[in-house]
């Protein structure tokens, strides 16, 4: 992926509310550069900054040693949306394992960072069993939603079966098992607008 030298080489100040970062690509280490450049300028402006990816380890370990004195600024918000890495090679090529991901948690955890998860779109049936892994590293929120579009034409023979998978779990039945499941954990999950605005047509 080619840097973009503009966003990259422009000045930031500090704005109202926290920034999400990045917004257009994910952090990988061909991307870690540009990143870390634009970090360090959003954070010299006291910016709070939220950064969201598919964490690879190596990454995360180089953004913790990097910002470390400004941890009171930053979030991580990672997705982790599968136990099952089967399913997460499918809908993400080429992005980390389950294992990887929880690592970079884990790891930024224990530095001291705040940390969140996007469980979005959600791909085990019952994503509960992957908060109960992830609770322990998170000191913030987890965020479940749902896929929006699923493709139902023009599907190999190697892609039905999962599409198939992700139309079932996405049945009204099972969303609301997942809502009232999320009353639960009142202070840590969050169900986002997409399965609740789905439930209400």
């Amino acid at each position: 992926m080619k840097p973009n030298r503009k966003a990259i080489d422009k000045g930031y100040k500090k704005r109202s509310g926290r920034i999400m970062f990045p917004t257009s690509h994910d952090i990988t280490m061909d991307s870690l550069n540009g990143c870390l450049a634009v970090l360090k300028k959003l954070l010299d402006s006291d910016n709070e900054v939220l950064i969201t990816t598919k964490p690879r380890l190596t990454c995360t370990k180089i953004i913790c040693n990097a910002f470390y004195g400004k941890m009171d600024l930053i979030q991580f918000r990672f997705t982790i949306t599968s136990l099952s890495n089967n399913l997460l090679s499918f809908w993400e090529p080429d992005a980390p394992c389950y294992e990887e991901r929880l690592t970079s948690l884990i790891h930024a955890y224990q530095q001291g960072y705040k940390t969140s998860i996007s469980i979005e779109p959600f791909l085990d049936e019952d994503p509960f069993q992957l908060v109960k892994e992830l609770e322990p590293y998170v000191t913030e929120s987890i965020w479940i939603g749902k896929m929006n579009y699923i493709q139902s034409g023009n599907l190999s023979l190697e892609e039905k079966p999962y599409f198939k998978h992700v139309r079932a779990i996405n049945s009204k039945e099972n969303l609301l098992k997942i809502v009232e499941h999320s009353e639960s954990y009142p202070f840590l999950i969050r169900i986002k607008d997409s399965v609740l605005n789905y439930l209400s047509k």
